[in-house]
């Protein structure tokens, strides 16, 4: 079995970080209540160099934010795209972007994994998601071309989990209000602390 994945297929090797990040730019992620995280992200309908340089920026940001992945919406753009770089379960490793990505319905009596999930976007907060165990996102590479990524364990919540911020969806929407207002209070005890991590991260990573 291959231990890494690149936009769905099996690598021989692959570097600590990917590519993208060595052309990217910082940029900030927004956080619960900003609109653009609370609405539908538009299609992308152009593809060329400045797709490709968001992506490269949203790779570097997720990389600093210790993330398994970023939406576009997360960075401030209203756009269905997203990027990843997430292990499974196996400890197989999954790195690409999708754009305009399309989540597959689970089958019907498909078993759902309750486990912790966290978000970029809610720093500091995790709280148990129920997800299915299994997500196949179907969509599009920078440059347009068709593209199906299959994901099983924590990758498959990856999937599902950035699908749903392109739909206009944070994983607080899938919480009872008690719940929510657990992760909030999670996020306000938790968030200067992780606010330093990323500076520190940023750092080091532009040394």
């Amino acid at each position: 079995m291959p231990r890494v994945f690149v936009q769905g297929s099996p690598a021989d090797h692959y570097p600590r970080f990917a590519p993208e990040a060595g052309r990217g730019a910082v940029r900030r992620i927004t956080e619960v209540g900003e609109e653009v995280l609370h609405k539908p992200c538009r299609d992308v309908t152009e593809f060329g160099p400045d797709l490709a340089a968001l992506i490269d920026d949203m790779f570097l940001t997720m990389y600093v934010a210790e993330g398994a992945g970023l939406a576009a919406n997360q960075v401030g753009v209203d756009l269905r795209l997203f990027v990843y770089d997430c292990p499974d379960d196996d400890g197989v490793r999954h790195v690409g972007h999708i754009v305009n990505p399309v989540l597959e319905s689970a089958p019907v009596g498909r078993r759902l994994i309750d486990e912790g999930e966290g978000c970029l976007s809610v720093p500091g907060a995790v709280m148990a998601v129920p997800r299915p165990e299994r997500a196949v996102v179907r969509g599009q590479d920078k440059d347009g071309r068709p593209l199906v990524v299959e994901g099983t364990g924590y990758f498959a919540r990856c999937l599902a989990h950035e699908t749903d911020h392109t739909n206009g969806y944070i994983y607080l929407d899938r919480l009872s209000k008690r719940e929510k207002k657990d992760a909030l209070r999670q996020m306000a005890d938790r968030r200067d602390e992780v606010f330093a991590r990323r500076s520190a991260n940023a750092a080091a990573l532009s040394a």
